[in-house]
């Protein structure tokens, strides 16, 4: 299973942007027919740069964006963190006990040296070994997970005995501003791999539909 972003819905546009911070003034900007499709005057392209470089982010909380992301608990867990301008729905395994699915990491990456108290290196020299026994580790935790389900133990308690490796699954809607600071902090290089993977993912779905804000928020 791989960690996946997948866009769900959205709301409003550069534009949305634009107008948001002109009302201050009763001002109001429309898009620009070029012949081949609609853009943003150079003139609102400079507005939102601005507003970026300026850290004037009230105009850019109006958008809104619902992704459903798939990842391993670990990681929804980091994800979770981001409080401000969002809002979560999660899978529950109080109602739900169908067979559940673990991520797989490709190795294991060994602790860094020095004095950083997070992160990680290279790959593990004993990487295969460790792959396998945690293979076997998820196996029995699943075999004991089905046992207890099927003898009736109540799955808000059955699904203590889960990894934190388990795939869980949410809705997640978040403000163009929100999703932009979580993406600045998870796609630095010194974030979690995995959660860098999923940063990744974000940008990929919200680049082409807010491409000027976008942008000047995170480029």
């Amino acid at each position: 299973m791989t960690i996946t972003a997948e866009y769900i819905d959205h709301l409003g546009s550069d534009l949305t942007v634009v107008n948001s911070a002109r009302v201050s003034f009763s001002k109001e900007s429309d898009w620009e027919d070029t012949g081949d499709a609609l853009k943003l005057s150079q003139k609102d392209e400079k507005l939102i740069d601005y507003l970026a470089k300026h850290a004037h982010t009230t105009p850019f909380t109006h958008p809104q964006i619902t992704l459903r992301e798939t990842v391993p608990i670990f990681v929804a867990r980091q994800r979770f963190k981001h409080v401000v301008g969002f809002t979560y729905n999660e899978v529950s395994r109080r109602y739900v006990d169908d067979t559940p699915e673990f991520y797989y990491p490709e190795e294991w990456r060994s602790r860094p040296e020095g004095s950083m108290k997070q992160g990680s290196g290279d790959t593990h020299d004993k990487s295969d070994e460790f792959l396998a026994l945690y293979q076997v580790h998820c196996n029995r935790a699943l075999y004991l997970y089905k046992h207890m389900i099927e003898d009736g133990i109540a799955p808000e308690q059955a699904r203590m005995v889960l990894p934190q490796s388990m795939i869980t699954s949410y809705y997640v809607t978040g403000s163009l501003a929100a999703f932009a600071r979580a993406y600045n902090q998870r796609s630095d290089s010194h974030a979690q791999v995995e959660i860098q993977h999923l940063a990744n993912q974000w940008d990929a779905v919200i680049r082409p539909l807010f491409p000027v804000s976008w942008e000047a928020l995170t480029g």
